[in-house]
């Protein structure tokens, strides 16, 4: 009597299949190259317009149709670049669009690193601070000023130091005084809880 039918171990996955097909099923992913899209609508890109304003240099300025605009940037040899889509009608630059690319990023790089982050700079005191410590105080609080940056100076009172309260405010308020080359009071000391606070921000540069 004949047992049941043999069935031969298949042999290992050893490598890509006709077709580029995978076991189980589907194609391998694509692993190309994908194209950035430009930020701008360039030469025959630019569709659906009858006229636009033409700005550059060395190029004749003005509202023209826009297969004209486009002649125009091609007869020199440079791009037309829909600069803003909103506009009645659309301005569009004749310009060589990789220096034009080129010099917006560096714009954009030179804005950015001009913008600093302004941060919040504590500077803590107790109702008994020496003069010693108040000047060590004060070359932190220009430092940060200089910077750019805003200050915030409080007393802490501890325990029933909160009896000297006045002895506080005084001390901001001379502090405040010697800075006042470099910052500007935002606002009066106040008592919040065990703290008197207040906040001094950067004098503008003239």
């Amino acid at each position: 009597m004949a047992g049941p039918p043999f069935n031969k171990p298949r042999p290992p996955f050893s490598g890509p299949r006709p077709g580029g097909a995978r076991p189980g099923g589907g194609r391998p992913p694509f692993r190309g190259r994908v194209r950035k899209e430009d930020p701008h609508r360039i030469n025959s890109r630019i569709f659906g317009l009858t006229q636009v304003r033409v700005v550059g240099e060395n190029v004749e300025q003005g509202i023209f149709p826009f297969e004209e605009a486009l002649r125009m940037a091609q007869d020199i040899g440079l791009d037309l670049v829909e600069i803003s889509a909103s506009a009645d009608p659309p301005v569009c630059r004749i310009v060589d669009y990789k220096k034009f690319l080129y010099d917006l990023k560096k714009k954009q790089k030179e804005i950015k690193a001009k913008q600093s982050v302004v941060e919040l700079k504590e500077i803590r005191f107790g109702p008994n601070t020496d003069e010693h410590d108040l000047n060590f105080k004060l070359a932190h609080a220009k430092k940060f000023l200089a910077e750019g940056h805003k200050v915030k100076a409080f007393v802490f009172f501890r325990g029933r130091s909160i009896v000297f309260k006045e002895r506080g405010e005084i001390l901001l308020l001379k502090f405040a005084q010697d800075l006042e080359e470099h910052g500007v009071v935002e606002s009066m000391p106040k008592l919040e809880g065990k703290r008197m606070m207040m906040f001094i921000i950067p004098k503008k540069k003239k």
